[in-house]
């Protein structure tokens, strides 16, 4: 289904995900961010520029792997991206929501 975010159609799935990571850009991202509660500073960057390179290397993403990655620590990820922080950080990327999220 379609969802309009500013002046862009995108499509996404019946949760709010991206079915399309080209339609992927930071100022969509910003936006669905903002639906989630979330003002992105540099760190959030940092987290989704990771997510989006595990994802395009076809690597699960799971709360242990961001813990194991040395990008952040979990206390840290949860502060970043509360109450679902896999989901929403996955959102705000772009991509599907990860296998391990239920």
């Amino acid at each position: 289904m379609d969802k309009t975010i500013g002046q862009a159609t995108i499509s996404v799935d019946q949760e709010g995900y991206l079915t399309d990571l080209s339609q992927w850009n930071k100022e969509i991202a910003t936006e669905i961010a903002k639906e989630q509660g979330i003002e992105m500073t540099d760190k959030h960057w940092e987290i989704i520029d990771y997510i989006q390179e595990k994802y395009k290397n076809e690597e699960p993403l799971s709360i242990r792997g961001i813990k194991k990655s040395g990008v952040i620590n979990i206390k840290e990820f949860y502060a970043l991206f509360p109450g679902g922080p896999l989901k929403k950080a996955t959102m705000i990327a772009g991509i599907p929501k990860p296998k391990s999220c239920i």
